[in-house]
């Protein structure tokens, strides 16, 4: 029980560190999690990560909150999943609560106009560092450089919503399992059975 109770502390620790120093967003968050949960705590495999702001990407909501709540569940149930989602949640809480308070007497100030010219740059950069750091493990060959690429065309030039772009890929990928040779013999050779 103690086990359990120290694993939920230290899961709202690192979530409530992941959201306490992370402006810009949700994708800005992602930096942040990898590191935390892939590098640092091992908690989940690079692979397993890229699989889980997939999945969060297609969900209602922000990216930040599915992700923590995903990895909360997968590490502690349950109970992780709500205090991983808290812990992510609670610093953009009481920030916003105390910049509501104080934003009406600062918002025009130059030295909050310089902080916020600073901080959004900064931000591009890390979201292009994960970006960058996801695709090393999520594009391994032809089929997936030209997967990303075709991603990227849609959403750039079609506006095509990220969920048609997700549903697409795993259509994709399915057909692409289905129609290998090594897996085609596979499934012939097991009478149709799949397993």
């Amino acid at each position: 029980m103690k086990s359990q109770l120290k694993l939920l502390i230290e899961i709202f620790i690192t979530f409530f560190k992941i959201g306490s120093f992370t402006f810009g967003g949700g994708y800005a968050m992602i930096p942040l999690i990898e590191k935390e949960v892939v590098e640092n705590k091992k908690w989940v495999t690079p692979e397993e990560v890229v699989d889980v702001f997939a999945v969060a990407q297609s969900m209602p909501g922000a990216i930040a909150i599915n992700s923590s709540t995903f990895i909360g569940y997968k590490i502690s149930g349950k109970k992780g999943a709500i205090v991983a989602a808290l812990g992510v949640i609670l610093p953009s809480f009481l920030i916003i609560t105390l910049i509501a308070i104080f934003f009406s007497k600062f918002q025009n100030a130059p030295a909050v106009e310089a902080v916020f010219s600073g901080i959004r740059p900064a931000i591009v950069g890390l979201i292009s560092f994960s970006a960058v750091k996801v695709s090393k493990t999520s594009i391994v060959d032809r089929t997936g450089l030209i997967l990303a690429l075709l991603s990227i065309f849609l959403v750039v030039i079609f506006d095509v919503q990220p969920i048609f772009i997700i549903l697409g890929g795993a259509a994709i990928g399915l057909a692409i399992y289905h129609l290998s040779p090594k897996n085609t013999s596979k499934i012939l050779s097991n009478g149709g059975n799949k397993n």
